[in-house]
């Protein structure tokens, strides 16, 4: 590894300082907020402390942002990935998550009316934020991703970051008044379908995702159970939208997932009888 040139490393002290008051900066007007929403209380509608939590999820994204910048600073300058920075944007993507999933739920494959009135709460923000809202978190935990590399210890459990993720894009769009508006002369018509085609991708690569650690990692069968669960409910949408081919492709899909989920389940129950077995005969000798 190259010496860091003491230039270098005044260049860098400058300029993390700089970032670190950022963040300091984003850090107290997070803290704000999370007060505002505890001190909101019992005597208020619920709308005013899920607005705030939409704008600190906001904060949260932000946050992430700069620990980006400041382990990127680190690569430039110093030639070191900086894990601390990273960690802290992990950990702040799932903050801004939390957020979220406090308004409009974490129901991965529920009819829109168990999470409707949620989302109502919300109605003062507009189509677009939402969309912009759902965007800037896709953007914050690749980054997080890309930061980590191929090989971190937090692969798998990046699955569920991504899923979790695809389940609030899903549930912050309005499937009551979606399909109403289906115009392109309506004010938002283009932010709302190209939240809807992301929410149906972010479905499907979650399903794979969850599909992918389950063969490749775990053997759980909690795995691809949620990776089924994620493929009912991009399945949902395409009934809910006439999609009959789309929706076909996927009950075909389930149905094949299913059906190795239920072979596997035997085999393993098949395994721990024979082990079973194994020492009960060993305990006898």
């Amino acid at each position: 590894m190259e010496k860091i040139s003491a230039e270098a490393k005044k260049r860098y002290s400058e300029k993390i300082k700089e970032y670190k008051q950022t963040v300091e900066e984003i850090l107290a007007q997070a803290k704000q907020l999370d007060a505002d929403i505890r001190q909101s209380g019992s005597e208020v509608s619920e709308s005013e402390p899920n607005l705030i939590r939409l704008n600190l999820a906001g904060q949260y994204l932000n946050l992430v942002s700069y620990y980006i910048l400041m382990n990127a600073l680190s690569l430039s300058l110093l030639g070191i990935k900086n894990e601390g920075y990273l960690n802290d944007a992990r950990k702040s993507c799932y903050k801004a998550i939390i957020c979220l999933e406090e308004i409009v739920t974490p129901y991965v494959d529920s009819p829109f009316s168990d999470y409707e009135d949620k989302l109502a709460s919300i109605d003062a923000a507009d189509d677009r934020k939402k969309y912009n809202l759902v965007r800037k978190m896709g953007f914050s935990i690749d980054s997080v991703i890309e930061g980590f590399g191929e090989n971190s210890k937090w692969k798998w459990s990046f699955v569920e970051l991504r899923g979790r993720y695809a389940v609030i894009s899903k549930n912050l769009i309005n499937l009551k008044t979606f399909i109403a508006q289906m115009d392109p002369r309506v004010e938002g018509y283009y932010e709302r379908q190209a939240h809807l085609d992301l929410a149906k991708r972010l479905l499907q690569n979650s399903a794979d995702g969850y599909r992918e650690k389950y063969e490749l990692s775990t053997l759980r069968l909690d795995d691809i159970k949620q990776a089924i669960l994620f493929l009912s409910s991009l399945r949902r949408f395409h009934v809910l939208f006439g999609e009959s081919d789309e929706s076909d492709v996927i009950k075909k899909k389930m149905e094949i997932w299913k059906a190795k989920m239920d072979s596997d389940q035997k085999k393993q129950e098949t395994a721990r009888k024979m082990e079973k077995m194994k020492n009960s005969q060993n305990r006898g000798r």
